[in-house]
């Protein structure tokens, strides 16, 4: 019973979320194992270029460290937040979620090239957050019981306990770089004057993915402004914004 409860359970998390997260865990896994080392997974251009290592392309965003505090806190990270923005903004369009990992993935590929970054998976990590941030200004947030600030600080809030950690901050920058590419390509762009969608989902991708979905989902007038807001995290709707003197914990 317990099983089919856990079975059940995970199959309630949004596809991509699943998957991606799944992926992550499992690789951390072989890792552990000795299945597979570190040495297989890491960005190397040379060996992509040259030997055709392709899979270096996907194994990059999977690894995360061996089992400890600093993979369970991305991982922590990565399945809410990335679950928060399928069940959000990109509710009925999966097909559209999954260009922009693609979109995310293919600009941190090129980042690397020219910037020493092995595995890019915390980066994934925070371009995600800073989407979700920039998506959700009207929530308020407690970092530990720290401190009280709104969504779209969250990144730099991270990216302050990511160096205290001892973290590089190149990986976080870059992340949140192409995060606020996405969310100026995607949300700012189309409402200016003469602005228009340049990320366009192709076709067979919403007929594998949302075969029977529109997408319902337009950009707040709102988004270009910071403006204060609350949440309510024993009722996470994203989207739904609370009175100012809410707290959320995380």
């Amino acid at each position: 019973m317990a099983y089919q409860t856990l079975l059940q359970e995970y199959m309630l998390v949004p596809p991509v979320t699943r998957v991606y997260t799944t992926a992550c865990v499992i690789t951390t896994l072989a890792v552990q194992l000795d299945l597979v080392s570190p040495f297989q997974l890491y960005f190397n251009p040379i060996l992509i270029l040259r030997k055709y290592q392709l899979w270096r392309l996907v194994t990059t965003f999977l690894f995360f460290g061996n089992l400890g505090f600093n993979f369970f806190f991305n991982m922590i990270f990565t399945y809410r937040y990335c679950r928060m923005l399928e069940e959000g903004s990109f509710r009925g369009r999966t097909a559209d979620f999954v260009v922009m990992f693609i979109f995310g993935g293919v600009l941190m590929i090129l980042c690397a090239f020219f910037v020493n970054l092995l595995f890019l998976g915390q980066a994934f990590t925070i371009m995600i957050v800073y989407i979700w941030s920039r998506r959700n200004v009207y929530v308020r947030m407690n970092f530990f019981g720290l401190m009280n600030f709104q969504a779209p600080y969250l990144p730099w809030v991270l990216l302050g306990f990511s160096v205290l950690l001892g973290n590089a901050i190149s990986v976080d920058l870059v992340g949140m770089a192409i995060g606020h590419i996405y969310f100026f390509i995607e949300d700012v762009l189309p409402r200016h004057r003469g602005g228009q969608k340049l990320l366009k989902t192709p076709r067979f991708l919403k007929k594998l993915f949302d075969p029977q979905t529109e997408s319902d989902y337009v950009p707040l007038p709102e988004l270009a402004n910071i403006r204060p807001g609350g949440f309510d995290w024993r009722n996470p709707e994203p989207n739904a914004p609370r009175a100012p003197n809410d707290n959320a914990n995380r």
